[in-house]
């Protein structure tokens, strides 16, 4: 087939259909000539349209194509030098995704053609392959972008008021039976009325998706794949895999369409991105878009550009330094916003994202850009605050307006509940906000995403039931990050028919959700860990795109689902369980109590000198409802009942004394006991001073009713 070709422009970037055909921009710095390659049709024998684009635009190569519409299949061969130990990689034998495709079809599956090298040559990546990848590489997509919102835009939840609930496209819905099966395991049955329903009765008013950009299935073990997704080559491209309705572009409406739900539903849809690292990885990587482009410009590269600097662990780093990934970054960050109306995104080892050379800048160009972006600054903005460069754990390092995943919360708590000494003074501080970290730059409470477990290390049932990892076929992987789980078996590893050690085990299930969602700092929570989902005692299970990951919706524990449910919605009805601001530690005007005050078991406020016994384990917290210091959304002051604490990570039971000081309380009602089924206890009430029981490893929760 003949085409025409017009100058067309050079922006925006990637391939933007008008009604009438489609304009092609490619930026490629080096590169000394760009083709753009049509093919009529998905089969790996699909006849090939080379078209040379003569326009160059700064450092972009663009044209137009009159007459060609969404749905049409591209690719770029892009022509250059081809001098490794100058950093350039160029080879036009390798056809390229587009860096700015908008849906991708099909599966990136690694295959020896991917390689710009000749796989078994002595001078290894330094030769050249001219063998021919376009039947073996996903081709970029043409898009209709039109879809009807309806009205829709972004919930704006604020944080202090967002329980998040990370959870995986398909892993969440696979085994859901009351969704249709042809939907299972898609954004259609992450849409579907049985899936919102059940989100909506836990509670939870934010998912966070793990990655849905377009990845690589990098993994070719026999039984194993790429699951978790972490692997990205298209930043614009929502994951093929995960449709149900088509890949040649129904992927897109058919993500639209969940968002559209979810937001219905009163639910935010938050993405993890991973913008640190692409899937082409070191020097024997392959070429499958940024390197094949302008390598020298994607990536960062050491003092030999021959190789690549890893802060990643995956083998590159993209080079958020440089005005090109800048803007790549920035053009696929408000892309999800505008286009797709996400309402924000956890960044992956986000640390990467600011290092300037070894360190890590929180006044680098990528902070300082976002910053001042209008749209990107206004969603929510989740930093994982570490990566594998020197001085990796960044946690409290991000500037003022974003929040960060607060590892040192996780340790904390599981310390604590484990019965590690000298946990008491940490505990506390992790228990209000964890201010040590965040309260000096001006940021807030909401600064620190809580949690206790992630996709990454055990589910909270494995957490209590296993000390070690048991991670079978991927046993010698250990991307977990975590030099060590802190979990603790409660006597026996794994399943058992000890009845005291699984009544243990559901206590402290209760005991770490409990803490979780009644800290100060904005709450995450496992898809499935409020339903006593295990991998079996797999910490690592990044590989396992199979039933040790996904939700097992006919096993769910009902009761601990039940408990968690109450839990958040007591953390939602009482602001006092999610301040806005830092307490204080000051008497209240007219009141003569603090905001916050601590105790001994004897109904004592706890002096200073308590908190360094490295061997106390128990303590008891008396939050006031008048002292939150916040104001509505119309200007009223917030008030709320004064609450009750007590936390015993003790083996053994004790007494407790409720505040003897009226002007604490004078009638307190039991709302939450994590040793009793349900947790809860209505109708219970005791007066100030009143001795209570406590089991070992507990907690009790009282709300002042007089």
């Amino acid at each position: 087939m003949e085409y025409s070709i017009y100058p067309g422009k050079p922006y925006p970037l990637g391939a933007t259909w008008d009604g009438n055909g489609v304009n092609f921009s490619l930026y490629a710095e080096n590169a000394t000539e760009v083709q753009l390659c049509l093919f009529d049709g998905d089969a790996a024998d699909a006849r090939e349209e080379l078209i040379t684009l003569t326009e160059r635009t700064h450092q972009v190569w663009h044209g137009y194509i009159p007459g060609l519409k969404p749905g049409q299949r591209y690719g770029y061969r892009v022509h250059g030098p081809f001098l490794p130990n100058e950093g350039h990689r160029y080879n036009a034998h390798k056809l390229l995704i587009d860096p700015y495709a908008k849906a991708i079809a099909g599966v990136v599956n690694a295959h020896e053609a991917h390689l710009g090298y000749e796989l078994d040559h002595p001078d290894t990546d330094l030769s050249f392959s001219e063998v021919n990848s376009a039947p073996y590489v996903p081709k970029s997509v043409v898009i209709d972008p039109t879809f009807d919102w309806e009205g829709d835009q972004q919930l704006d939840i604020p944080f202090h008021k967002t329980i998040i609930y990370e959870a995986h496209v398909k892993g969440f819905t696979k085994l859901n039976m009351e969704i249709p099966e042809a939907l299972r395991g898609t954004y259609a049955g992450l849409g579907h009325p049985a899936t919102v329903a059940y989100l909506q009765k836990l509670g939870i008013t934010a998912i966070e998706l793990m990655p849905v950009h377009q990845f690589v299935n990098d993994r070719q073990t026999e039984g194993l794949s790429n699951y978790w997704g972490y692997n990205s080559i298209g930043f614009f491209a929502p994951e093929a895999r995960y449709a149900s309705s088509g890949t040649m572009g129904q992927q897109v409406q058919e993500f639209k369409q969940m968002v559209k739900v979810l937001h219905a539903a009163g639910i935010e849809v938050i993405l993890d991105v991973v913008y640190n690292h692409t899937a082409e990885g070191n020097h024997l990587g392959p070429t499958l878009c940024f390197k094949g482009i302008d390598n020298a410009n994607y990536y960062r590269l050491t003092e030999d550009p021959r190789y690549y600097m890893d802060y990643t662990g995956t083998g590159n780093t993209l080079n958020a330094n440089l005005p090109n990934v800048l803007r790549l970054i920035m053009d696929s960050l408000r892309y999800w916003i505008t286009e797709m109306h996400v309402d924000g995104f956890r960044f992956d080892l986000a640390a990467t994202l600011a290092r300037e050379f070894h360190e890590v800048n929180r006044l680098s160009a990528f902070f300082d850009i976002i910053h001042q972006d209008p749209v990107i600054s206004q969603v929510k903005l989740i930093a994982e605050p570490w990566d594998l460069g020197e001085g990796g754990y960044q946690v409290g390092n991000f500037p003022p307006d974003w929040a960060e995943w607060n590892g040192k919360y996780r340790d904390c708590v599981r310390d604590y509940w484990r019965g590690a000494d000298s946990m008491l003074s940490e505990f506390a501080e992790r228990f209000t906000g964890s201010s040590d970290l965040y309260r000096d730059d001006y940021r807030r409470p909401t600064a620190s995403i809580n949690f206790v477990t992630a996709h990454d290390g055990f589910t909270l049932h494995d957490l209590v039931s296993y000390n070690e990892k048991h991670n079978e076929a991927n046993q010698e992987d250990n991307k977990d990050g975590e030099d060590h789980n802190r979990s603790w078996n409660c006597g026996v590893e794994g399943p058992t028919e000890d009845t005291e050690v699984n009544a243990l085990r559901t206590r402290q299930k209760r005991n770490f959700l409990t803490t979780l969602l009644l800290s100060q700092g904005v709450p995450m929570l496992v898809a499935g860990d409020e339903a006593g989902r295990t991998q079996q005692g797999n910490n690592n299970a990044y590989c396992q795109d199979n039933e040790i990951s996904w939700l097992h919706w006919d096993r769910m524990d009902r009761d601990l689902l039940l408990f968690t449910q109450k839990l958040i919605a007591l953390r939602m009805a009482h602001p006092a369980f999610c301040r806005r601001k830092w307490f204080t530690g000051q008497p209240i005007k007219g009141i003569g109590v603090e905001d916050i005050a601590w105790f001994l078991p004897d109904g004592c406020e706890m002096p200073d000198e308590s908190w360094d016994h490295g061997f106390a384990r128990s303590l008891a917290i008396f939050l006031s409802g008048e002292g939150i210091h916040s104001i509505g959304e119309k200007g009223e002051q917030i008030v709320d009942d004064n609450f009750y604490l007590i936390f015993n990570a003790h083996y053994e039971g004790l007494e407790f004394v409720l505040p003897k000081k009226k002007k604490y309380g004078r009638v307190w009602e039991k709302v939450i006991d994590t040793d009793l089924d349900g947790g809860d206890t209505p109708n219970e009430t005791y007066t100030a001073g009143s001795g209570v029981q406590i089991a070992g490893r507990a907690i009790q929760v009282y709300r002042c009713i007089e």
